[in-house]
């Protein structure tokens, strides 16, 4: 029956889920050591990136690469997001335990929070398809945050809500576990390609965009 065949949109969604759970257990695996959290998010990122153009291969294959490729650059990027949101963590806990100041506290969080997901959001996808040293990706991943704004606070709404439902029950939760991580890298990689591509396009990009050096000068 054609509604079973390879060509079918179940059997296509099917496949792509069972890519998504595979991604996710390769990812919690080999970022459970914590110190190795950075290159296994950038190695997945690697994928989903792929996934946006339908170019994945064999999905643990691609990973394990792209692992190995971001070991070095990977480690202290990883290090550093966790600090920071360890950082945020504390920043959230004082505000609520606040008894004055709570106003220039929470101005403070708002800016902290700012600062972290322009520097953050897409600093994983930078690292997973560039070539660039940490500072030259945090500072890249901010730019890009602030010039394609409205893009950015579409991708961190669309990113909220998906880790609200994950979160709305029990059986939500567990389905998170599954795939919950693999598919919030998912939606960032789709706004991140869609700009990558189009700031690959202009007058004096690279030609090699998968070994893109930010520019003497920038």
């Amino acid at each position: 029956m054609k509604f079973f065949s390879v060509d079918s949109p179940l059997y296509r969604f099917l496949s792509r889920l069972w890519d998504v759970v595979q991604l996710n257990f390769l990812w919690l695996i080999c970022a459970l050591p914590v110190v190795t959290f950075g290159a296994s998010t950038a190695a997945a990122f690697s994928v989903t990136l792929k996934m946006t153009q339908d170019r994945e291969g064999y999905i643990a294959r691609d990973f394990f690469r792209a692992f190995r490729e971001n070991l070095r650059r990977g480690i202290p990027l990883g290090l550093l997001f966790l600090a920071a949101l360890y950082a945020l963590y504390l920043d959230v806990q004082i505000l609520g335990a606040a008894e004055a100041h709570e106003g220039l506290l929470l101005a403070m969080l708002i800016l902290f929070v700012f600062v972290f997901v322009m520097a953050f959001l897409y600093a994983f996808a930078l690292l997973a398809r560039y070539d660039n040293s940490l500072t030259a990706t945090l500072r890249n991943s901010y730019r890009i945050g602030i010039r394609f704004f409205p893009r950015t606070i579409a991708c961190v709404l669309l990113c909220a809500v998906e880790t609200g439902l994950f979160l709305w029950n029990r059986i939500l939760i567990f389905v998170g576990f599954l795939i919950a991580p693999v598919c919030i890298m998912l939606t960032i990689s789709g706004f991140a390609m869609a700009i990558f591509r189009r700031l690959e396009q202009e007058p004096g990009a690279v030609s090699n965009p998968e070994k893109l050096r930010e520019e003497e000068g920038e």
